[in-house]
């Protein structure tokens, strides 16, 4: 599963602390100039935060709905496990049966907010909304910067 990048490369994230939204750059994996830390820092708030826990709601409902036909087979696969070679009982699962979840819409990316420059770490780039320029946080340090 992928989630889109808007034109400019940027991923969409929302803070678990504010719940505002912010961008950031998404680098290629491997790729040496990405920075390798445990937690990031808010652009917005400047609160940090573990690094899995920066997902939109949409993002999460995406990902829950994308994966619900592997989880419907799982369950088909696990009953038919859980009562094969029962003695006395023939069991078999309906191949049609499914959880109710319909397939989820693709996600699209905007390309908006702007794109401000840490001067700590220019390697990072992010984009804000444009009413949020006055002052924001480095996401790999928290410094404050007026952008």
């Amino acid at each position: 599963m992928s989630i889109p990048l808007d034109e400019d490369g940027f991923l969409r994230r929302e803070c678990p602390t504010c719940e505002q939204e912010f961008k950031w750059f998404n680098h290629e994996e491997g790729d040496p100039d990405a920075e390798q830390v445990g937690q990031y820092f808010c652009p917005r708030c400047g609160e940090p935060s573990g690094l899995d826990t920066w997902w939109t709601p949409a993002q999460l409902e995406f990902a829950q709905a994308a994966a619900q036909p592997q989880i419907d087979q799982y369950v088909k696969d696990s009953l038919t496990d859980a009562f094969k070679g029962v003695k006395g009982m023939d069991f078999k699962v309906n191949q049609n049966w499914h959880s109710d979840s319909a397939s989820p819409d693709p996600l699209i990316e905007p390309s908006d907010m702007v794109i401000v420059e840490p001067p700590c770490h220019p390697n990072e780039p992010l984009k804000v909304p444009d009413t949020a320029t006055g002052r924001v946080h480095c996401m790999i340090c928290g410094t404050p910067f007026a952008a």
